[in-house]
């Protein structure tokens, strides 16, 4: 299998975080590729309509797109686990959703401040994004740290990526303030072996 990879996206570090926790990095070759909002890599074009990443091309051929539909697949195929499907399974479901979420608007923010002209930005734009990250991570802070204290599932590596990439791209917004509980599961968290080796640079 081949994953459509850049180590500067959180989406593609979830599933490579994944992969190393299930010790099966092996499993996949990685092709990085260069490639933005405005001007898309034609390879990933090629094996993603959407252009997106990650996208793992499976050896029948048919790529899949999207970490979710990825990591369920890579869970499915490894017999991970960490997907449970007893108790808990729609709050692991809504974890790792607010996970992503946090990331797709922490994403937006970046594409608006990195690829788009100064005179072209919105900062209502940016704030509006940034109004959803902190109203997520208030409530991870005030209601999640149970389930988040819990066994590794995605939901986990979910949260954590999206951390992180907050660190990444947006440090200056000092996230951890007020958060003492996340704060300091995040640090945890981000020491693990496999977010040590998928730190982007």
């Amino acid at each position: 299998m081949k994953l459509f990879h850049s180590p500067a996206s959180p989406y593609v570090r979830k599933v490579v975080v994944m992969l190393h926790e299930l010790e099966k990095t092996d499993a996949v070759t990685f092709e990085t590729v260069a490639t933005t909002a405005f001007a898309s890599d034609e390879a990933l074009k090629v094996a993603n309509p959407l252009a997106k990443l990650p996208a793992l091309q499976r050896d029948d051929g048919v790529t899949l797109y999207d970490s979710r539909v990825i990591t369920g697949y890579l869970n499915e195929l490894f017999d991970g686990g960490l997907y449970p499907q007893g108790s808990g399974r729609w709050e692991n479901l809504t974890l790792e959703a607010t996970g992503d979420g946090i990331m797709d608007s922490a994403v937006s923010m970046a594409y608006e401040l990195r690829l788009r002209p100064p005179a072209e930005q919105s900062e209502a734009w940016v704030e509006a994004q940034w109004d959803k990250i902190d109203r997520a991570l208030s409530v991870l802070n005030a209601r999640w740290m149970s389930h988040l204290s819990g066994p590794l599932t995605m939901a986990h590596i979910s949260v954590g990526c999206a951390l992180s990439y907050l660190d990444f791209r947006h440090d200056a917004r000092q996230w951890r303030q007020g958060r003492e509980a996340l704060a300091t599961w995040h640090a945890a968290f981000d020491s693990r072996p496999s977010m040590l080796a998928t730190r982007p640079a």
